[in-house]
């Protein structure tokens, strides 16, 4: 398989990858875990951030077709974290460490980019489990960022964090074949180190 076949149908799992795993998630009512960022993360460690971009950007996009269209302006901040996984991913091996300060990282960007989303065209209320926390917070008196932008970044340090780990524990496990097929440094020379 060519190398740009290998990034079209990864790419084409990784977003398949977000849409379930975030259905599931939203299916069992889970709090503060989200999930469908897991193949954005795994594809731009994997192909790399212009990869990941385009992970992002279509798993919103088509999220938004199927089921909710609010979901499609949140696809910058799935473009987002393709990005700056896929740049972290050039300069670092995506090991448990450098998985956990990414997740970290993310944390902290998705709910900076999300909040303002949120705030501007849903005042704030998205339909999922960070709005009954918004409205308790916005009832005892908070801005309607700040009430917002809390529950979302409880929700993506808890959530962020479980995927890029879960990514770095699934990167070993693919064969050796398919990692030189990414456009990963660290994986297209098997020797190299960092």
């Amino acid at each position: 398989m060519q190398k740009s076949t290998f990034s079209l149908t990864f790419s084409s799992l990784c977003i398949v990858m977000n849409l379930v795993l975030g259905t599931v998630v939203d299916l069992l009512h889970i709090p503060m875990l989200f999930m469908d960022t897991l193949g954005t993360i795994f594809g731009a460690v994997l192909l790399g951030p212009f990869y990941g971009v385009l992970i992002g950007m279509v798993t919103n996009v088509v999220q938004g077709a199927l089921t909710n269209p609010r979901n499609i302006p949140f696809a910058l901040v799935n473009m987002a974290i393709g990005l700056v996984v896929g740049l972290v991913a050039r300069k670092f091996r995506f090991t448990l460490p450098v998985a956990v300060v990414t997740g970290l990282l993310l944390a902290v960007i998705a709910p900076l980019i999300g909040t303002p989303i949120a705030v501007w065209l849903y005042a704030g209320l998205t339909g999922d489990g960070t709005d009954l926390i918004f409205l308790w917070l916005k009832t005892s008196g908070h801005r309607i960022f700040t009430a917002a932008f809390i529950p979302r970044i409880v929700g993506n340090l808890l959530d962020k964090v479980a995927c890029s780990v879960v990514v770095a524990l699934l990167i070993p496990a693919l064969p050796a074949h398919m990692l030189t097929k990414g456009n990963n440094p660290f994986f297209s020379n098997p020797s190299q180190d960092s």
